[in-house]
């Protein structure tokens, strides 16, 4: 039996895979499926291609592949096309339109001109890489899905429960113990624990991971009718933006954020308090870039970033442990990928890849 902790949008995909392909599995979770406590909440993240690494460039269309494969299982629509723009004067588009090029993925860099005349709700005054493939993953919809398909695949859930203790005596079986009293035992244990994973007592040693709290802001459109495409600044400031989906509330908004600039916290100390000087900044670039937008929030919320110091994944095996850590702000649009990795990893069926490794020296 293969036990899964954690049912966000890692643990739940990793699920998935594992019970549609025949596996017993049993999914822990301490809290509700879709609790607002972790990081993979929400109605809003970016599925995009746009990386200045070839590697990730390559497993953003596996992943592609694989958001399909769970909407087709699922019967649910997931993933939304809405086209991409990456501008900002930090920004090498040249290098990384040659990246999509050699990889075969749509894309135009545009001048100011044309590119102002085709977004007149968004303030350009330099080149923009448009990438047309680019979209929005509902978060909240996908892990109920995972969750969803994993119980008609045939898995367990075990909903409300914390795990406390994990018991390994060697070569005999993994036995979780949870808050509730009861015992979990299984061949195979995959933690995807998010931001509690640095907390969590294990017989393996983590490379260094760094949990912050982020904001978000949600912006009212001033015409409802556009079609937003996701947006990435970087410049003075790093943001990303993209429609808000639920969470910006019954009318049509976008989600403004900073991708650096977190509050140090831990999954148990967060604040949940939305720091006010990231407010201030993100309404200030929405006031000068984004004339489309009403400059103040409508909504805001917090979530948490777990981590890595090379912004890599954690996704490794130890034993009978497979530690899956898809983090550092980028790593919801591989979703359903990595559960197939982890799965992987778990049965035995591949390696982890060496940038994945717990015992890396990044």
């Amino acid at each position: 039996m293969i036990a899964v902790v954690g049912a966000g949008l890692m643990g739940a995909a990793t699920a998935w895979q594992l019970a549609r392909r025949g596996h017993e599995v049993t999914l822990v979770e301490a809290y509700d499926i879709g609790h607002r406590h972790g990081s993979s909440h929400g109605s809003s993240r970016i599925f995009r291609r746009v990386y200045a690494d070839p590697f990730y460039v390559r497993l953003t269309g596996q992943a592609y592949e694989q958001w399909r494969e769970l909407e087709d299982d699922g019967s649910t629509s997931l993933l939304r096309t809405t086209g991409g723009l990456d501008m900002g004067e930090d920004h090498d588009l040249k290098a990384l339109a040659d990246l999509l090029g050699a990889a075969g993925v749509p894309h135009e860099l545009l001048g100011a001109e044309a590119a102002a005349e085709r977004w007149p709700y968004i303030r350009i005054t330099g080149p923009v890489l448009h990438h047309p493939d680019a979209g929005v993953v509902d978060a909240d919809e996908t892990v109920g899905t995972c969750v969803r398909r994993a119980i008609e695949h045939g898995a367990r859930a075990v909903i409300g429960t914390r795990v406390t203790g994990i018991d390994v005596r060697g070569s005999e079986k993994v036995r979780l113990h949870t808050d509730d009293g009861r015992e979990i035992v299984a061949d195979t244990v995959v933690i995807a624990a998010g931001a509690w994973l640095p907390e969590l007592e294990l017989p393996v040693t983590l490379p260094p991971l760094t949990v912050t709290q982020q904001q978000v802001f949600h912006f009212r459109q001033r015409d409802p009718s556009v079609r937003w495409p996701t947006l990435i600044w970087d410049g003075a400031l790093h943001l990303y933006g993209l429609p808000s989906g639920s969470d910006g509330g019954p009318l049509p908004a976008v989600k403004v954020a900073e991708h650096d600039r977190g509050t140090p916290a831990t999954a148990r100390t967060r604040s949940g308090v939305v720091d006010p000087s990231s407010r201030t900044r993100v309404s200030g670039f929405v006031r000068d870039r984004l004339p489309g937008l009403e400059p103040d929030p409508v909504a805001e919320a917090t979530c948490l970033y777990t981590t890595t110091s090379d912004e890599d994944f954690v996704l490794d095996r130890h034993g009978p442990f497979v530690i899956v850590s898809p983090c550092s702000g980028h790593g919801a649009k591989f979703a359903p990928l990595i559960g197939a990795m982890a799965a992987d990893l778990a049965t035995g069926r591949a390696e982890p890849h060496p940038r994945f490794r717990l015992g890396r020296t990044a």
